[in-house]
């Protein structure tokens, strides 16, 4: 069904799937160019979109935030991947449980995660139903996608294998913290605005 969702075809059965290790395999190869981004999603090889100021931005805004209210406790991932069963994406940011070697050692899995966010400028759609899909599957119970056209943030939890069962949107003026760490208050508007000075 996701991978349904992601080629939009309805028979994919003679379509070569790549695996999590063949996909590495190829990285560490040198086959997919390191001045492209790509990421494994459902078997399949996606090449990213180019980021642009207004999502780097957002991004930048939701790391300091996190890491000023996380210090020590969880580790705030940009951008870097995530081993999960047939995909390995680059959520915008992963919070990940905490670990004093950095995950050196090996890729994070979705047991780690705490919360990952997906900023989307014009990839709304696709973060919605295609890596919403994947997360829920994976089992990762609070995913928010910041949507810079709407101007507000989506919060997904309780994950089944068939999607998320709550949808939460949420507007600026109202605020939100994730289910790993409930007092750590988030505004929506600082997904948006400028952040006051420390």
């Amino acid at each position: 069904m996701l991978q349904a969702q992601l080629l939009g075809v309805q028979d994919y059965s003679s379509l070569y799937r790549f695996s999590v290790a063949d996909y590495q395999r190829l990285y560490e190869a040198g086959i997919l160019a390191a001045d492209r981004r790509t990421e494994l999603i459902a078997g399949n090889i996606v090449e990213m979109s180019p980021i642009g100021k207004r999502h780097a931005a957002c991004v930048n805004r939701l790391v300091h935030l996190l890491t000023a209210q996380l210090q020590g406790q969880a580790i705030v991932s940009v951008q870097n991947s995530v081993q999960m069963t047939d995909s390995f994406p680059q959520p915008d940011i992963a919070v990940l449980r905490w670990r004093s070697n950095f995950y050196e050692d090996a890729y994070p899995t979705s047991a780690d995660v705490q919360l990952l966010i997906e900023v989307a400028d014009s990839t709304a759609r696709y973060d919605r139903q295609v890596k919403g899909a994947l997360y829920a599957r994976e089992s990762i119970g609070d995913y928010w996608l910041v949507d810079l056209e709407q101007r507000h943030l989506e919060v997904y939890r309780s994950p089944r294998a068939d999607g998320y069962g709550d949808r939460l949107i949420l507007q600026p003026g109202e605020t939100i913290a994730p289910i790993a760490f409930p007092d750590r208050i988030i505004a929506v508007e600082q997904c948006f605005a400028a952040l006051s000075s420390p």
